[in-house]
């Protein structure tokens, strides 16, 4: 991000990333003040840091979490979702997966948004496409009060449960968790991972429920069911979404979906309109 107050993004390894970035005049009455629009190739880290003005992460391939207020309190951004994260509040950025992923800033003054929490969005083709023309006109342009009304339209937040996941800090836990986030079908029960981590099934177990306050059962269901709203969001049928999270049976992935979200996956599926891109109704 590009204002002067924000803490510098640290790389954890050699990076190249390609990123563009859009200043806006301050003499615009847009409230959108930047947009850091790019696609790295290592992982990132930002320490915790606040500023007064709103963003709003979005990832399109790349996969982040956010360390909200205090480090136990994690917000995964998977691909096809965003995090709105108010003026002022205190966080931190770690990139669990690199791809292409956007940054804007917003004038707290100018901007209709007034969420006082951090909240989930979705990023459907419609939001990504309005992004890439908000980065690549100028603030005068004609056309921008109807970009930015129609984006600010389609921010519309969504339940907790479809993007946030709570992380753990223990780390042999944490990398059961990193692991069944880039894979969420891999089928491990707990006793392989504890042969894995060399770490006690029952140690394991305490850690997750103490951690995430789920069981490790409780929390990889969360996972497959956030993977699968993406899948479902992105036009995968129900049956492929079941198998690439993990389910043999489709219909052992709905009883679950249910349970989790207390909607079928069906209502998940992508919209037939382009203008109705949130995958939750």
């Amino acid at each position: 991000m590009s204002s002067p107050e924000h803490a510098p993004m640290r790389p954890a390894g050699p990076a190249s990333p390609a990123a563009v970035t859009a200043v806006m005049s301050p003499t615009t009455r847009s409230p959108v003040l930047s947009i850091d629009r790019g696609k790295g190739v290592s992982p990132l880290w930002m320490a915790s840091h606040s500023h007064p003005e709103h963003i709003l992460l979005c990832s399109a391939t790349a996969t982040a979490t956010f360390a909200v207020g205090t480090p136990s309190r994690d917000w995964l951004v998977p691909p096809g979702y965003g995090l709105w994260v108010p003026g002022w509040t205190e966080h931190s950025v770690s990139a669990l997966r690199m791809g292409e992923g956007s940054v804007i800033a917003f004038d707290p003054e100018r901007c209709p948004i007034t969420w006082a929490r951090p909240t989930g969005v979705s990023i459907g083709p419609l939001m990504r496409e309005l992004i890439a023309h908000l980065c690549r006109t100028e603030a005068q342009d004609p056309s921008r009060p109807h970009a930015e009304g129609l984006t600010f339209d389609l921010l519309t937040p969504l339940p907790d449960h479809a993007i946030h996941v709570s992380m753990p800090t223990d780390p042999r836990v944490r990398v059961i968790a990193e692991r069944l986030l880039a894979d969420p079908a891999d089928p491990r029960e707990l006793s392989a991972w504890a042969d894995h981590v060399h770490a006690g099934v029952r140690t394991l177990s305490r850690l997750f429920l103490s951690e995430t306050g789920l069981s490790f059962t409780r929390w990889r269901t969360q996972v497959r069911i956030r993977a699968a709203i993406q899948l479902l969001s992105n036009g995968t049928p129900v049956d492929a979404t079941a198998r690439a999270v993990g389910y043999r049976k489709t219909s052992a992935f709905i009883n679950s979906f249910r349970r989790a979200t207390g909607q079928t996956p069906g209502t998940y599926l992508r919209p037939t309109s382009p203008r109705e891109s949130s995958p939750v109704t």
